[in-house]
């Protein structure tokens, strides 16, 4: 096997004259903002809770003077609230290099839904960023060899697309629908890249994972004060790597020359639980390219977002 070679955020080029969206305010997805700052990039920090997205930029902006980094608000469990984040991108920015679709919700210990009543992993991790894709595609499509990078889960492998049940209104189980919400954004990346190929859209979209990291979504998934929340807040320190690290291969599929179309990046150490960015393993079902055609075209039908003739616009 040919041997990776070692990574890390020194190995970044250049970002200057890039442009660039990140979803998600803290964790992975500020380490991704942070990096990309500090690297020349101009940044969008897109997420739900101003005050939370206001301290962000305030936080990068005092350890990078020089950032070129604003808040915008998106509330991915409001298909409303992403169409008009992508009315003011179209109207506000040419062009778009580089999304990031990393904002998510893990394991709410009770069925919860979307302002558009779909469960809330599935309509959030998921649903939400394909139908945010699909209004930035006119910015892709003219910008400088666009990428789009979508984040999975070491919990993907466990995961499968329950088309009998995708809101999970029969039977909840918290994990399970984090799963499929994962494996969903996996396969999505996939399929973006081979109907990109296929229809001429000049994109790289790759799927990544952040292994096992301390962010607010491991924290928070089963509720703060849970047996679950109490532990990780203990053992998180030990057990987990720091968000910084689990933002490497994020960053790496993002930015790095040697990133490979069809390519799902992760931490390369223990199971792709931590580590410095390698190219990891998917799951037999998720490479199942029948299957993410069918979901395409129902995300299409459930976002109400003709993707396809939005990108061909």
């Amino acid at each position: 096997m040919e041997k990776f070679p070692k990574w890390t955020a020194s190995n970044i080029p250049s970002q200057r004259g890039r442009s660039a969206i990140v979803t998600g305010t803290g964790g992975i997805g500020y380490e991704t903002a942070l990096e990309l700052a500090k690297n020349g990039a101009e940044v969008i920090l897109a997420g739900r809770n101003a005050a939370k997205g206001a301290e962000s930029v305030k936080k990068i902006r005092s350890s990078v003077t020089s950032a070129n980094i604003r808040f915008e608000e998106l509330d991915l469990a409001s298909l409303e609230s992403v169409q008009a984040f992508g009315a003011r991108m179209n109207k506000g920015w040419h062009s778009l290099d580089l999304l990031i679709n990393n904002a998510g919700v893990m394991t709410p210990p009770t069925r919860k839904i979307t302002k558009d009543g779909f469960e809330l992993q599935f309509g959030t991790n998921y649903l939400g960023h394909f139908a945010l894709t699909a209004h930035l595609m006119p910015l892709l499509r003219k910008g400088n060899k666009p990428r789009v990078i979508s984040l999975g889960s070491v919990a993907h492998r466990s995961g499968s697309i329950h088309f009998d049940d995708l809101q999970f209104e029969r039977r909840y189980h918290a994990m399970e629908a984090y799963a499929q919400s994962k494996i969903a954004m996996i396969m999505f990346a996939l399929e973006l890249q081979r109907r990109s190929d296929a229809s001429g859209w000049g994109l790289l979209s790759l799927p990544v994972h952040p292994g096992v990291s301390r962010t607010d979504l491991l924290l928070n998934g089963a509720g703060p004060n849970s047996t679950a929340g109490i532990l990780r807040r203990f053992l998180g320190p030990i057990l987990f790597q720091p968000a910084a690290q689990g933002a490497l291969p994020t960053l790496f599929a993002a930015t790095s020359p040697d990133a490979k179309s069809g390519t799902y990046y992760g931490p390369g150490r223990l199971s792709e639980t931590r580590g410095l960015p390698k190219p990891g393993k998917i799951a037999p079902q998720g490479l199942d390219a029948a299957v993410a055609a069918r979901l395409w075209e129902v995300s299409k039908q459930l976002t109400h977002v003709d993707f396809d003739a939005i990108a061909n616009s």
